[in-house]
């Protein structure tokens, strides 16, 4: 019984093997398809603007997409995507906003969304410029203190960002 077993089986093993070996080649193809695509790195297209906003010191500044980056950005993003990316936006700002108020009232809000340039200036009178176009988000937090380099905020990290920044 054995034997009839061994020698049936290894009758079978090559057309086993050519199905199998065939079959996952077209998976390969597919998988190296998905991952091509996938792998593209999009960026958030440039501003239709180019004015510079200056602010003072202390100050939390909040930036948006134009709408016509809002609308390039939504054109070569998935809607499921691009709902979520705004959904997260409005509620991590909002949520920055009521932190700000709560803990750091003194600290100036300053909202920039037809801008491209953000001008800091600083307590010693020197000056410090940010691009947005080279900030990839739809939308973001800086703050400053007129003394240290204005800080990217991570808005989902709010509270430690800020007390960390602030009392140093």
């Amino acid at each position: 019984m054995k034997a009839k077993f061994n020698g049936l089986f290894l009758a079978l093993l090559p057309f086993v093997l050519t199905v199998s070996c065939s079959d996952s080649s077209q998976k390969t193809d597919k998988k190296n398809e998905e991952n091509s695509q996938i792998k593209k790195v999009r960026t958030k297209p440039p501003s239709s603007f180019s004015d510079t906003v200056t602010v003072g010191y202390p100050v939390a500044v909040f930036y948006n997409s134009d709408s016509i980056q809002l609308k390039k950005i939504k054109a070569v993003t998935d809607p499921m995507i691009f709902e979520g990316t705004m959904h997260d936006c409005f509620y991590q700002m909002r949520n920055s906003r009521i932190v700000l108020k709560q803990y750091y009232p003194k600290v100036k809000v300053k909202e920039v969304v037809n801008g491209r340039y953000i001008l800091f200036k600083k307590s010693n009178g020197k000056v410090e410029i940010i691009d947005l176009n080279t900030k990839n988000d739809p939308c973001g937090l800086f703050i400053s203190d007129g003394q240290k380099s204005p800080l990217l905020v991570d808005m989902t990290n709010i509270d430690t960002d800020l007390g960390f920044y602030f009392s140093k």
